[in-house]
């Protein structure tokens, strides 16, 4: 299943991200204006 998370760079929508990826989602799309979050640490610090 394909997924799109608006938000996917903040503490929650990277959090649904993980989930999803965890849980078998074939591709999670991300869309985020990243104004208010330093995404580079919330959405980075996990990847394989």
């Amino acid at each position: 299943m394909r997924f799109l998370v608006t938000g996917g760079a903040g503490f929650i929508g990277s959090a649904v991200c993980r989930q999803l990826l965890m849980n078998g989602a074939e591709r999670v799309v991300v869309v985020d204006n990243l104004t208010l979050t330093p995404a580079i640490f919330t959405v980075g610090h996990n990847q394989q």
